[in-house]
């Protein structure tokens, strides 16, 4: 039997994980050098909300960490071809489908040819 705090989290384990991982980062403290703390509340707030409103559909469709939350291991964000899908942006997701993110006016792809894959932002964090 799983514990009450379990039992009631509607997210599948690797989105509470990213949602437990990304949660250990505080808005107000950007973890990339060159992220502006305006630019990096911006994309907290898009993350967590991200995670709560796709986050299971994400992990339905095979979304990877990377792939959402990535950043390059040495440059953050700065390397922009490295970053996740979410961490460009700080913009609301409004829908996901298999290969892209859809945000008001534009889509971020995961699938495109020869990009480079990140390492998910807190791992970076965790390494500063």
């Amino acid at each position: 039997m799983l514990p009450p705090e379990r039992a009631s989290d509607p997210l599948p384990p690797e989105a509470a994980a990213w949602r437990n991982a990304f949660g250990a980062l505080r808005p107000g403290s950007s973890p990339c050098r060159y992220l502006g703390a305006t630019a990096w509340a911006n994309i907290h707030e898009a993350c967590t909300d991200f995670i709560e409103r796709y986050g299971a559909e994400a992990v339905r469709l095979g979304w990877t960490a990377p792939q959402l939350f990535g950043v390059h291991p040495e440059h953050g964000t700065l390397r922009v071809d490295w970053c996740g899908v979410l961490m460009i942006g700080g913009r609301k997701a409004t829908n996901i489908e298999a290969g892209r993110i859809l945000f008001d006016n534009t889509s971020g792809y995961r699938d495109l040819p020869g990009l480079p894959v990140g390492m998910p932002i807190w791992e970076f964090a965790a390494r500063r």
